[in-house]
């Protein structure tokens, strides 16, 4: 990833073992890091169980915040792929009781397929 990305708020694809090293302590049994994705400070975490959001707050990082959802909980999502002048595709996911969905922004280098693909592996068993 890019600083110009990085900048914008961007996510990129980052190694399973070291977030699974990181937020070891917020694994059920059995539980495993299927995919993860950094947004600046951020992430965004598949298991095998659930979609994990961690917000680094303020300037040092160090106030975190961790959403746990559970794939059943996910009513539905949609991805918007770049276009040719877009440098940017997006993930919009809604959960049960919210009207707004979570949204967040890949770079055009990040295959936004295999993000989809993976939310509907869970979403629609």
């Amino acid at each position: 990833m890019g600083i110009f990305d990085s900048m914008m708020g961007n996510a990129s694809e980052v190694d399973t073992s070291k977030v699974e090293k990181e937020l070891t302590e917020l694994f059920a049994p059995s539980e495993q890091v299927e995919h993860a994705y950094k947004l600046i400070r951020d992430l965004m975490v598949f298991t095998n169980k659930r979609l994990m959001l961690v917000d680094k707050q303020g300037m040092t990082g160090k106030k975190v915040e961790y959403h746990s959802i559970p794939y059943k909980n996910i009513t539905h999502f949609s991805i918007e792929t770049a276009g040719t002048f877009d440098l940017e595709a997006e993930l919009k996911i809604w959960i049960s009781g919210t009207a707004t969905p979570i949204e967040k922004t890949f770079n055009k280098q990040l295959n936004i397929y295999k993000v989809q693909s993976v939310l509907a592996a869970y979403v629609c068993e």
